[in-house]
């Protein structure tokens, strides 16, 4: 079998049994695009009876190794987890007889801190939008749930009027991989919803809840540029991205008290290390908790 027609299958195992998101797949095709194009090239390597006989584990380290002069870590780990998967799956379909892949080792990328607001700044953002004006009162209602829910972009946007219970204080929402959780919001947050649905008379269940000026659909870069433009009216000097609301969130909520299970759970994280990414204790904070709590500093 050609190694293009496996690459095929896989995508569509991705796809109908992974129910991995359409960014995941098309990342997927465009890393293993490239290095079946390199394995014809240099390795002569084209069909699966090939790579079974052919392909060694110092290939794949050399192919990745000659990936860091063009590209950041981040997307060299990025193509050799694809790689990987490709051949865990040839392998578990008997299409291989081993899979070298787990005999490569993952580049070690160093943590960066993302970018998140203080409490007082988040606050501050809450309170710019105009709400003497529509858009003002649909920009406060978006920083809510996304502040208030710790909701990822795409999932703010792709909300419907249905999956709201602005009664109860619920969204549902609808994660990666197609996982459904239920996340509550506040009083602030259902205010500031109810004071933005009461601008749209005659809204039907599977109306978009954020909208632009057009009447469709609010985009994910749209939130960006409105993310921007109130930062901007508050004088921020931070380059805060909408995901920048989801880690604040996480941070904040973790600072007073809540426990990482129960944010891991709002989250909608598997894992709990992906929860511990996020979160963030201030370090003024924690000085003073260190000199008030510890007993060396007691005197």
């Amino acid at each position: 079998m050609l190694l293009e027609a496996a690459v095929s299958f896989f995508l569509r195992f991705l796809k109908v049994e992974k129910n991995s998101s359409l960014h995941t797949i098309r990342a997927y095709e465009q890393d293993l695009r490239h290095w079946l194009e390199y394995l014809a090239t240099r390795k002569k390597i084209d069909t699966l009876e090939t790579m079974s006989t052919a392909l060694k584990p110092a290939d794949l380290r050399t192919y990745i190794a000659g990936l860091y002069d063009s590209h950041q870590r981040s997307s060299v780990c990025r193509r050799l987890s694809a790689i990987r998967s490709f051949l865990k799956y040839l392998r578990n379909q008997k299409w291989i007889d081993q899979d070298i892949g787990k005999l490569v080792p993952a580049p070690r990328i160093p943590q960066q801190l993302p970018q998140f607001l203080k409490a007082e700044e988040a606050i501050e953002l809450l309170e710019a939008p105009d709400l003497t004006t529509y858009l003002g009162r649909r920009d406060r209602a978006l920083f809510e749930i996304l502040y208030g829910c710790g909701l990822r972009v795409g999932e703010a946007v792709s909300l419907n009027i249905e999956r709201m219970d602005l009664q109860k204080g619920w969204v549902r929402v609808i994660g990666k991989g197609s996982k459904e959780r239920m996340v509550p919001f506040g009083n602030p947050a259902g205010e500031a919803l109810q004071m933005y649905l009461n601008d749209r008379p005659h809204l039907q269940p599977s109306d978009p809840l954020f909208i632009n000026f057009r009447g469709t659909r609010l985009s994910s870069r749209s939130v960006a540029r409105i993310l921007v433009k109130h930062l901007v009216r508050i004088a921020s000097t931070k380059h805060v991205s909408p995901h920048g609301l989801r880690h604040s969130f996480a941070t904040h909520m973790l600072a007073a008290g809540a426990d990482l299970r129960t944010i891991q759970e709002m989250l909608g994280h598997s894992r709990i290390s992906s929860t511990q990414r996020y979160t963030h204790v201030d370090l003024g904070l924690l000085m003073d908790e260190y000199r008030s709590a510890h007993p060396l500093n007691r005197k």
